[in-house]
This record gives C-alpha cells, structure tokens and sequence, in this order.
C-alpha cells in the first residue's frame, strides 16, 4: 500500500509544480551548452594566437585599448551575459599587440637582461689630487683643494644567454659600457668598453673570450667611490681590462671542496710613458702574455669558506731590438670565518708589471741605451664586515715598491693607498656609500706626496 502511495505522489509532483520550472531547467542546459562551445572556441583561438605570436612579423602600428567598464546586474539580480568571443578575442590581441611593441628583444630571440649602476659622486680632494675625481697617485704639483660632482662612474651592461652548442654546452656573455670617456665636463661624455664576455660552459670546463682583468687578478675591493678603473689601482691591483683567451677546468672531492684550474692567453698594454721619443717606434704596445691560476676552495660549514689561488704571469716586452722579460708570481684569497666577515686581498712579485695594469713603469732606458726590466712587489688586502644585511663596513689597503736601482730620478718607488667606507642599502636596489681615502706616493730623490679624497656617493641598481 505505501509503494502505491509513493508511485501516485512522484505522478502528481510534475502537476503540481509551476510550469515556470520545466523553462528554467532548460535554459539552464541551454547556457552549459552554449559555455562549452564558447570554450572550445575559445582554445582553438588561443592556439592560433600563439602559432601567429610564433612566426616573425613586424610589429603593428599602437592601438588604444576601450576602457572596460564595470559589469552591471540585470534585474534579476544575476550576472550579466559574458562578452561576445569575438571581442574578447580582439582585446586579447590589441594587448599583445601592445606588449610587442613596448619589449626588449633580440633578432635571435634569446633572453637579454639589462643592468647598470646609475652612480652619483660628491666629492673632495687635497692639493695632491691632480685634477683628477679620485687620484691614484698624488702629484708631483700643488694646487687648489678641489670638489665637485659627477654622473661619469655610472654603468650600462647587458648579459645575454645564447643557446646550447656541442657537448651540452651553454653560452652565456655580458657586455658592460661607462661615461667616463671624454673629459671631466659634464657635457663631454663618451661612452667606454669596460668588460665584454663571451662564455661556453659544460659541466665541468668553460672556455671564455673576451676583455676583462688579467687572469691572475680577479678579485676587487669594494668601493663606490673609484668605479672607473678597480679600486687601488697602482697601489697593488694590477687591473687592465685587455682582450683575452681562458679556459677553465673544475674538480671537486664532494660538496664541500674542489679546484679550479684556469689558463690562458691575455695581451698586455705596454706602456709609452718609459720609452724616449727615439725608442718610441721600437715598442710593441701590444703583446701575447701566458697566464695561469689555481683556485682551491673549501667550505667549513656555518657560512664559511676559504679560497686560496697561486698564479704566474709569463710574456715579453719588445723595445729597442730587445727583448724585456716580464715574470710574475701571484696569490689571492677569499677567507670568510663567518657569514659577517670577510678577509679578500692579492700578492704578486716579479718584473715589469707595467703591461698588466701595475705601475706604469715596466722597464727603464738608460742612457747608455741599456734596457732594464724593474723588479717590483705589491698587493691589497680588505677586511669586510656585514652587521647586518643593509649595512656593510670595508677597510682596504695596497701598495705596489719598484726596485729603485731599475729607476730614473722622480719615478715612484713606493705607491700607498688606504681607505675606508661604509655602505648603507637604503632599498633592495638604492646604495648610499662614504669613503675617505688617502695616497701616498714617493718619488726617487724627490720627494713624498699626499693625496686625499672624501666621497658620497649614491647608487640606483637596475
């Protein structure tokens, strides 16, 4: 009996129920319907999109994309009807049509960042200074006490990643440009070659060309005070940027220690100051040097690592129908006890360090015509302290000595520069630095000099 009862009342719901309800169930199935051929449309056109982004095409003239104004509800109180596919499809393609034409990009297609330094000096110089933002040596002449301001320091660089070539290797490069061509007015700017790299890496070799600082010196002391050449320069850093050719081979013994063996070709820069007008003609400005460095590193767990790396510089200076040895023997290192504090410096002695980027005083011509190679020692060491990760603190130091029985009366026998700064980082990207510096350069049966410098600088990564 109550079967039939259920039976009876599923018969009579449909009679009873509005008719109203049999019209909204449709619709209903109607829009699902309706959604799900939109979206198959909709695909098909995102596919085609992305085959026509695909293919090369000039890029078309700007278009204004329509305001989209705010849906508003029907009566009943439900969302309005989506948009026609067709004009969403053509909103989608104005944007991307706008997107292309704002972009950076390559004719080859591969990814290319842009980066930089927008560098703001204030500076202060003592008498010494001759003339220049931040001496490397001081003058022989008195003058004035100078200051003044300038934008020249700033960097452009672009760093590129080129595709995979034989054996899984990977090519990268990087190509940096400053201001500092030209002369010190602020209207007389030239654009200059800093470092340009061309790199193919596999896992466990890397071969490189390009301009960079010699193979034995890579390291820097930190200042944003002397960007235009690397800080300490004739004082201990000898830093040229001159074309070169480097491989490098990588071993390690687990996680925690390895070696990286790196050897090369670096042409020198010879330097005309120490050759008389006669001579002039005989010197060969550029020459072929071999070079070679040994890295080894070891990580000591907690933020610690070591690195100690010896080097040798080998090559020839050609003046004078002679031939002028010029032999080196380096080391650098990185020693970090612990995460906030760094111990980084260099050591290098030899003979006629000049072609590397040293004091520009490789050899000596006597006048009794005899050509002699001067012996020299130098190097830098800086001590860095991170308190915390917006404030750092650097002090560094170097000197470069040259033999003074290889030199002539008024060369520099001893170049001494210290200097000490704090950077602070006032957002992710923005750097505000100060730094006091002093040189001390003494001359062969002349005298001793001094030079000091007193820099704000102001620095917008991009």
């Amino acid at each position: 009996m109550r079967t039939k009862t259920h039976y009876l009342i599923l018969l009579l719901v449909p009679v009873f129920l509005p008719a109203q309800s049999k019209t909204d169930l449709e619709q209903i199935l109607e829009r699902m319907d309706r959604l799900e051929e939109e979206n198959r449309n909709l695909a098909a056109e995102v596919r085609a999109l992305r085959e026509e982004l695909a293919a090369p095409r000039p890029a078309p003239a700007a278009a204004s994309v329509p305001a989209e104004k705010p849906a508003a509800e029907n009566a009943s109180g439900a969302p309005p009807a989506p948009a026609p596919l067709e004009e969403r499809v053509d909103v989608q393609e104005r944007r991307v049509d706008e997107l292309a034409q704002t972009k950076v990009q390559t004719s080859q297609r591969f990814p290319v960042t842009l980066t930089g330094t927008v560098l703001f000096n204030a500076f202060v110089n003592g008498r010494a200074s001759g003339g220049l933002q931040d001496p490397i040596q001081a003058s022989t002449s008195s003058s004035t006490s100078a200051s003044g301001a300038s934008l020249s320091q700033s960097i452009i660089g672009l760093i590129f990643q080129g595709p995979r070539i034989l054996g899984g290797g990977q090519v990268n490069g990087d190509l940096h440009l400053d201001l500092w061509g030209g002369s010190t007015s602020s209207l007389n700017h030239l654009v200059r070659l800093r470092v340009a790299t061309i790199r193919v890496d596999w896992k466990n070799q890397s071969l490189m060309v390009g301009q960079d600082k010699p193979i034995i010196s890579p390291r820097d002391p930190s200042s944003l005070a002397q960007v235009a050449f690397s800080p300490l320069t004739g004082a201990g850093n000898p830093w040229l940027w001159q074309p070169q050719v480097r491989f490098e081979q990588r071993f390690s013994w687990g996680d925690d220690m390895g070696l990286r063996a790196q050897g090369g070709v670096y042409e020198t820069s010879e330097p005309t100051s120490s050759v008389g007008p006669q001579f002039l003609a005989s010197l060969t400005t550029g020459r072929p040097a071999a070079e070679g460095r040994f890295l080894f590193w070891r990580k000591l767990g907690n933020g610690a690592r070591i690195e100690i790396a010896p080097g040798f510089h080998v090559s020839q200076t050609h003046v004078a129908g002679l031939s002028v040895p010029s032999r080196l023997f380096s080391v650098d290192w990185m020693i970090q006890p612990a995460t906030k504090l760094q111990w980084t410096g260099m050591f290098f002695t030899g003979q006629n360090a000049a072609g590397i980027g040293a004091l520009r005083q490789g050899f000596t011509i006597f006048n009794n015509g005899m050509v002699q190679a001067v012996g020299t020692a130098g190097g830098w060491t800086q001590l860095s302290y991170f308190p915390t990760p917006r404030l750092t603190f650097n002090v560094y130091g170097g000197q470069e000595s040259n033999r003074a029985a290889d030199l002539l009366s008024g060369e520099i026998t001893r170049n001494f520069a210290y200097a000490g700064n704090v950077v602070y980082r006032l957002g992710p990207n923005v750097l505000l630095g100060l730094e006091a510096s002093q040189v001390r350069t003494d001359y062969l049966r002349l005298m001793t000099r001094l030079a000091n410098h007193y820099d704000l600088a102001l620095a917008y990564l991009f």
